[in-house]
């Protein structure tokens, strides 16, 4: 179908919604869980509708242009709704991370003074009342649920039917109240080096992001998705709510992560956008499976992958597969890949990595099994703006630079970029705003490298950058990221910064660890002893080896420590994004850290 977009300077994210139903008008564009573990669809004309009722629901609440409303929910078909009403309207929306706990949350909404603040049922509500003492002065609205005293969403909708029914040029006023260069949303930023900061974006940007992802993505109304990851993340809000606005694809929404693999069976998408660690995770629990089979299978397992790797190493180099190759691949392929393939549905045309680094070895596998990902790049800050183009990805690189994107090396080996899908600034912070935003370029703090194709490489970050008392410049990034492909591993922080060496903590993958040749005694047990099994501790021992053969000397870890739980959010030493607060694990282990320094570190490479 032609796309047909009015080329409008002053456009909106109601412009997005307008254009998508002129064209694909009653094609499903959102399917919502419902009884039985079926699908209730909704047509784009019916999301358009649900859009304006919210918004003509919150105008008569009396929520003006450029009032801040907050939402705290899950990911699902009404905070989409709830949402785009609050854009619509001409509010800015401003998602919570649901992962924090309410006290901060309750600091966040004290902090952007939300007019009103939709909740996801009554039992987040009462949570949010109880830690905030004071009250907040807000109308507090629930999407699901209901008590005697709060406006439901239902009850919202109801309320913007009847202005629209008794005045047919309500859409119309307000589209006219809502310009490109207004404020549509606020986000709270993960805060992985430091507090989090809130970053205003304006609608241009917004609209300007899906134009360039439209002219890059293949994806159209024959595709689906499905949607699972946090709606206060830019990577949810652009690609997964944003985005399939622009093309016309249907999304459908995970009722859980827990539901998640059997949703993908069933759903089959075609189009995935997930973090790294879901791509890690299904990596780790195919290489599981493969060691409990017997000696032969682990065989053509290995082979397979080898034959897979080479042929995708030629195909990203343009050269051609020869007949004796492409033979043995297609019988890998029906014996081996298509089977992992199946676990996502079997569909899968486009699967993009992003909010944080992939590793190249992590997608030198799904290269190798014909599912090759797609990683991009984006920030808070910016936007999405750079992604490996379609069919073309390299490993270990985020892509090129989206269109209308133009970025550059600092002389400090920094990247920066400057994009019409820039951020307006830091919520009420002009300080933090100028020291990112300098000249029209945005400093990532990401340092990079561009080769001669256009690809970008992160290489670290300038703030987390290590530097040994020998005057070693050490990139944690690069060698935490050799450890994806070690199932047994499941987070690692390197330590070394004004120290003589290298040193590491590391969390284990339980499940992973139960299956090592040796651990019937532990099976069960608490974690505690199960890092300290002798099993474990040798099969450590050999991963942090196999890692220390791919580095310089200086970057080698030379003491490390298993600890006995993972890094958690409710410790502050990992984001909601899965982000390591490097500075909150450290001091939360300073103990241990401090005694792989002076000898007694038990655990020697």
């Amino acid at each position: 179908m032609r796309d047909t977009v009015c080329l409008m300077k002053d456009r909106t994210v109601y412009s997005l919604l307008e254009e998508a139903v002129a064209n694909y008008g009653d094609k499903p564009a959102l399917y919502e869980p419902a009884q039985g573990r079926t699908w209730r669809p909704h047509s784009w004309v019916e999301y358009k509708r649900a859009v304006e009722e919210v918004a003509a629901g919150l105008c008569e609440l009396g929520i003006q242009p450029g009032d801040i409303v907050a939402l705290d929910s899950e990911t699902r078909f009404e905070f989409y709704i709830a949402d785009l009403g609050v854009q619509v309207c001409g509010a800015v929306a401003a998602a919570l991370y649901t992962s924090y706990p309410p006290a901060d949350h309750v600091k966040t909404l004290r902090a952007c003074d939300p007019r009103a603040v939709f909740v996801e049922n009554p039992k987040a509500l009462a949570a949010l009342k109880s830690a905030a003492e004071p009250p907040l002065d807000t109308i507090w609205i629930l999407l699901t649920g209901s008590d005697d005293e709060t406006e439901t969403l239902d009850g919202l909708r109801a309320r913007g039917r009847r202005a629209l029914d008794a005045d047919p040029t309500l859409p119309a006023k307000l589209k006219e109240r809502v310009h490109a260069d207004d404020f549509a949303i606020l986000y709270l930023t993960s805060g992985a080096t430091g507090e989090p900061k809130m970053g205003l974006v304006t609608h241009a940007s917004i609209v300007a992001n899906v134009d360039m992802g439209r002219e890059v993505v293949p994806i159209g109304p024959e595709d689906c998705s499905i949607a699972f990851l946090p709606s206060a993340h830019i990577t949810q809000r652009m690609a997964m709510q944003m985005f399939p606005i622009r093309c016309g694809m249907p999304v459908y929404f995970s009722e859980g992560l827990s539901r998640l693999p059997h949703e993908l069976k069933s759903i089959r998408p075609t189009f995935l956008v997930a973090p790294p660690r879901v791509w890690e995770r299904m990596h780790a629990s195919i290489r599981t499976e493969i060691m409990k089979k017997g000696a032969l299978t682990q065989r053509i397992f290995y082979i397979a992958l080898g034959l897979g790797a080479e042929a995708a190493k030629r195909r990203r180099y343009g050269k051609g597969v020869p007949a004796w190759m492409q033979s043995g691949l297609n019988l890998a392929d029906r014996l081996v890949f298509h089977k992992i393939r199946e676990r996502l549905g079997g569909r899968l045309r486009m699967a993009i990595s992003g909010a944080a680094p992939l590793g190249k070895d992590l997608a030198d596998f799904y290269a190798a099994i014909g599912m090759p990902i797609h990683e991009g790049y984006g920030l808070t800050e910016g936007g999405i703006v750079a992604l490996n183009p379609y069919g073309k990805t390299r490993s270990g690189s985020i892509g090129k630079p989206m269109p209308r994107v133009e970025m550059k090396i600092a002389a400090d080996g920094e990247l920066i970029f400057r994009s019409p899908t820039m951020f307006a600034g830091y919520y009420r912070d002009s300080v933090a705003t100028s020291a990112v935003l300098q000249d029209g370029w945005l400093h990532t703090g990401d340092i990079a490298e561009i080769d001669a194709d256009g690809y970008v490489y992160i290489t670290g970050r300038k703030k987390e950058v290590l530097v040994s008392s020998n005057g070693k410049k050490i990139f944690p990034a690069l060698v935490e990221g050799l450890f994806k492909m070690e199932p047994l591993i499941h987070q690692v922080l390197l330590v070394g910064d004004k120290q003589p060496y290298v040193t590491a903590l590391l969390t284990l993958n339980p499940s992973m660890a139960e299956t090592l040749k040796g651990m019937d005694e532990w099976k069960g047990k608490p974690l505690a002893e199960v890092v300290k099994s002798p099993p474990v501790m040798t099969e450590v021992k050999r991963i942090v080896g196999r890692v220390n053969k791919q580095l310089a000397p200086f970057e080698q870890i030379r003491k490390y420590h298993v600890l006995d739980r993972d890094f958690t959010i409710e410790e502050g030493e990992i984001t909601p994004t899965m982000k390591v607060r490097r500075a909150r694990v450290i001091e939360n282990h300073r103990r241990i850290i401090g005694e792989l320094y002076v000898g007694r570190g038990e655990d020697k490479v």
